[in-house]
């Protein structure tokens, strides 16, 4: 009478052994293989900044998961091999007054590349005898909000002893848009909302010779719906000195007297800012020592203590040169 017991028992047992592999194997189960392309970069435009580089632009991708590159081809083959945060490049060592044709791909973490993106042209400039004379700062110049991502810069052109070939727009030190020498406009997208910013344009010459800074436009985006208002200091000025830095500016209104700054030099920290209970009225002064040699160059941003001890927004940034 044992034995059908027994008999049931070893079936029951096997049974849940199939069951437990099955969870097993589909808890281990493989994800689906990414086979799908990303679409093919947008607003590609090319611009000849010498007689021997093309900047090219673009708009990024979009992909089912997430694209991880770009590459740049010109006549064909590829020239340039880009990270997804990257949407420009120069392309350089550029035979003069030669025209060129660039197209752009995505390709993603999978392997997956985009089809190409529309072709455009543009045709260096011709070869021009030795220049050493830069051109003059672009004036005036103002930025216009769009929404809170978006922006449009106008300027007053620069003067060059040839001609200006094109205008490098600047954040926080660094080129992020170039438009013709005709131009005296840029349109920017892709900045965040709620978020301080300083844009400067440089004056480029058929030589590669750079005009200073024009004088910074500052531009806080809006906040995001429901968001709470901008909290960065004002009106950040800095001025380099002979081994010192003097900074002004205006603390953010947060209800309460703001004590505490922290500076950042090139997005680092550096110090914190203490005043104690009572900090002067008015806009703020600090001055700090430098020790790096004449011709370093600092990009600098504050943001203050609120009142309840949380850091607020970054300021605008500033760039400064070492004396």
């Amino acid at each position: 009478m044992q034995r059908p017991l027994a008999a049931s028992l070893l079936t029951a047992l096997a049974l849940a052994m199939t069951l437990a592999l099955g969870a097993c194997s589909s808890a281990v189960a493989p994800a689906p293989k990414d086979t799908r392309a990303p679409a093919a970069p947008t607003g590609v435009t090319a611009v000849a900044g010498s007689a021997s580089t093309v900047h090219v632009m673009w708009s990024a991708a979009g992909d089912d998961r997430a694209v991880a590159g770009y590459a740049v081809y010109r006549e064909g083959r590829k020239v340039r091999d880009l990270p997804a945060t990257t949407l420009m490049t120069d392309v350089v060592g550029l035979a003069p007054a030669t025209r060129h044709r660039f197209t752009v791909r995505a390709r993603d973490a999978a392997g997956n590349v985009s089809p190409p993106s529309a072709t455009v042209t543009a045709t260096t400039l011709p070869a021009v005898s030795e220049d050493r004379t830069p051109p003059t700062a672009p004036t005036a110049l103002r930025v216009t909000a769009e929404g809170s991502r978006a922006a449009t810069l106008r300027w007053f052109p620069a003067r060059d002893d040839t001609r200006v070939t094109a205008y490098d727009v600047y954040q926080a030190d660094a080129r992020i848009h170039t438009v013709p020498g005709t131009a005296t406009t840029a349109h920017l997208t892709g900045l965040r909302p709620g978020t301080a910013y300083a844009f400067t344009v440089r004056a480029r010459d058929a030589a590669e010779n750079s005009s200073p800074d024009s004088t910074p436009a500052d531009l806080t985006t809006a906040p995001s719906p429901g968001a709470p208002p901008n909290t960065a200091p004002k009106d950040l000025d800095a001025t380099a000195g002979k081994g010192e830095i003097t900074l002004t500016w205006t603390p953010p209104k947060t209800g309460a007297p703001v004590t505490h700054h922290e500076l950042h030099l090139n997005g680092r920290f550096a110090t914190t800012i203490v005043w104690g209970a009572t900090p002067p009225p008015g806009r703020a002064t600090y001055t700090f020592p430098v020790q790096d040699p004449p011709g370093t160059r600092y990009t600098i941003t504050l943001r203050a203590q609120l009142p309840d001890g949380t850091w607020g927004d970054f300021s605008a940034p500033r760039t400064v040169v070492v004396r």
